[in-house]
């Protein structure tokens, strides 16, 4: 995420945007939108938002809901197809066409993430600095390239380096996401918003084995194994929406093409409102000392790291639903119902932690669920049970990412 703790809404110049007084505007946000306590204050809940909206700030939302957020999703899902490509081309006998061992298959899977955390830093503090819409697509763009020359590799080296790089090119996309939803939306918003994005994730996890289905049936098309043509394919059409997302992302509310001046002055009001208490105009290297120096980000990135380490079963899954005994047809079918449940889950989890404002329960109840999923798939060899546990165990991993992200991004 970009580690400032207020988005930097100077980076670009408005490019129709009327002049105002911005404190007037948010005490009027307060003042006017906000129910009143008996007292005449505004009512707000404990995060500092207020309870209710206007009109016009709903119509706002609204739109903003229906161009940010479907663009994002359709990234993210593309995202995590390319990423997952090779979790199911293995069923497709990757491993024996580039003569890999299992450790060599699962190195080439896992430094991806090598690249993913040297990609981080880098990018947080870059895209603060440049056109987040143009920055997005770029990434993208790149990493589509890498995910369609992985389709002609030849050898060990050849994957393992694609896939280094493929880490690299990815790692901007979900924090300049989370970027681009916090400089649109206020606090209280932004947890169901990052719970919708997040199910693209799990949509691309859970359909790829469905695409995997059709796609490898073009084996030996052109003389290219099934699993060649999933990156190529993959790859190709994530390059195009690379191109589309350039045109259809925003940068920062006052120079939104797709809003109205009277919007484009909202939208910049109403989360400048929402973090008036935020220290401004910090630079870029100010706020990672800052950041680094917060020993709730330390207790914040701990809960994060046992938390993607519970998740790391997902690179593996369709190897581990391999085990249940079915064909590769019928496995790659399996893969898809446990993340469907997932995404049912998240979304209805976040809801309840949006509605309550409560975060630790939530994130606790969710991983006792996750570990009772654990603890079955380990105790049991029925087929049903087995299955029912992952079921149980995905969704209890999935149901908190977007809780603990929020939490992140308000704190």
């Amino acid at each position: 995420m970009a580690t400032s703790k207020q988005p930097d809404l100077e980076a670009h110049e408005p490019i129709s945007a009327p002049k105002v007084d911005e404190v007037a505007v948010c005490q009027h946000l307060e003042m006017s939108v906000a129910p009143r306590s008996h007292t005449g204050t505004p009512k707000t809940d404990s995060a500092g938002t207020c309870g209710s909206m206007s009109s016009a700030e709903r119509r706002l939302v609204r739109r903003l809901d229906w161009i940010i957020l479907p663009v994002l999703w359709i990234m993210y899902w593309f995202n995590y197809l390319d990423r997952n490509a090779i979790t199911v081309a293995r069923l497709d006998g990757i491993e024996n066409e580039l003569s890999l061992t299992s450790t060599e298959y699962q190195t080439c899977v896992s430094i991806l993430f090598v690249g993913y955390i040297l990609g981080q830093i880098p990018s947080n503090m870059l895209i603060t600095r440049v056109r987040p819409s143009w920055f997005m697509a770029s990434t993208m763009a790149l990493w589509s390239i890498v995910s369609t020359v992985t389709g002609v590799t030849k050898d060990f080296k050849g994957l393992l380096l694609t896939r280094f790089f493929l880490g690299i090119t990815e790692a901007p996309f979900y924090p300049g996401a989370l970027y681009l939803l916090g400089i649109f939306y206020t606090r209280k918003e932004i947890a169901t918003r990052i719970s919708i994005l997040f199910t693209a994730n799990i949509c691309g996890t859970a359909f790829a084995g469905l695409i995997a289905i059709g796609v490898f049936q073009m084996d030996q098309v052109a003389g290219l194994s099934g699993w060649r043509w999933l990156f190529i394919l993959q790859g190709v059409i994530s390059f195009i929406i690379s191109v589309s997302s350039a045109f259809l992302l925003p940068d920062q509310p006052l120079d939104t093409r797709w809003l109205s001046d009277e919007q484009r002055t909202l939208a910049h009001s109403r989360v400048a409102a929402d973090t008036v208490q935020l220290q401004a105009n910090t630079s870029t290297w100010a706020g990672l000392s800052e950041a680094t120096r917060d020993p709730r980000l330390w207790v914040l990135v701990a809960m994060q790291h046992l938390h993607l380490s519970a998740s790391g079963y997902k690179n593996f899954f369709p190897t581990i639903v391999e085990t249940l005994g079915f064909g590769r047809n019928v496995t790659l079918a399996l893969t898809c119902p446990p993340y469907i449940i997932s995404g049912i889950a998240t979304i209805a989890w976040a809801a309840s932690s949006g509605h309550f404002n409560e975060r630790v329960w939530h994130v606790t109840i969710a991983k006792a669920v996750a570990v009772i999923g654990f603890v079955l798939a380990c105790s049991t060899l029925n087929v049903g049970a087995r299955y029912f546990a992952m079921c149980t165990f995905a969704s209890g991993v999935y149901a908190c990412n977007s809780i603990i992200l929020g939490w992140v991004t308000s704190t």
